[in-house]
């Protein structure tokens, strides 16, 4: 009880105060903020920037040959075609949403369109599952999760679902978006952990989602 009321004074200590948001962009994909901030000694600073957007998911899946179903897509945040595993944003479970948001709100705040009742977003797993159907045509029913985690917990307050996908099989052709553009790749466990080592395997959640794997003995 001591080192829990220790813990919770220092989090008191160190927490910031927000004292101004300006939303730059807010929309039904993100909410991105300009914000200023009092801090523990009492100065204040600005600017500070942060955003809102969806919770996603990503999945390790092995197929039942034992290989990893990877996917080859651009990536305009470096401006690069990468290998990385299957993965994709929970979607609204009904209707559409615009980003709201602010020092306070959570991971996925959205604000009402109008003739919505509610906002009701899909299970994780099932977001999980969808996406590794829409990108790869497979399917699994045998599905563990490893963590849910904070995705940059420095910029955004959106989450990542992290599942591990065993003994996949092939059901049907990809179901892409329209601004989807990938190639599935099945990689041997070497070739996987060759181009994480030569830093090629260019997303770091996915680079932990190995590794997490790796350690519980899920890869073998």
């Amino acid at each position: 009880m001591v080192d829990e009321a220790r813990d919770e004074k220092a989090q008191d200590e160190l927490a910031w105060e927000p004292l101004k948001t300006e939303h730059l962009v807010r929309d039904r994909w993100m909410d991105f903020r300009r914000e200023e901030y009092l801090m523990p000694d009492g100065t204040t600073f600005s600017p500070f920037y942060n955003y809102s957007k969806r919770d996603y998911a990503v999945i390790l899946a092995r197929d039942e040959e034992g290989k990893y179903l990877c996917v080859r897509q651009y990536r305009h945040g470096i401006r690069k075609v990468t290998t990385e595993f299957v993965a994709g944003g929970l979607e609204y479970a009904a209707g559409e949403a615009e980003m709201t948001g602010g020092p306070d709100s959570k991971a996925g705040a959205q604000k009402l369109l109008p003739g919505m009742a509610e906002i009701v977003y899909e299970d994780a797993l099932d977001a999980a599952k969808r996406e590794l159907l829409e990108e790869t045509g497979y399917e699994s029913d045998d599905w563990e999760k490893l963590i849910t985690i904070p995705s940059h917990a420095t910029l955004s307050d959106d989450y990542v679902h992290v599942f591990v996908a065993q003994n996949c099989r092939r059901v049907s052709d990809q179901g892409l978006d329209d601004t989807e553009f990938l190639n599935v790749v099945r990689l041997t466990a070497e070739e996987l952990e060759a181009l994480i080592a030569a830093g090629e395997f260019q997303q770091c959640v996915h680079v932990m989602t190995w590794y997490m794997a790796k350690d519980k003995g899920l890869l073998s």
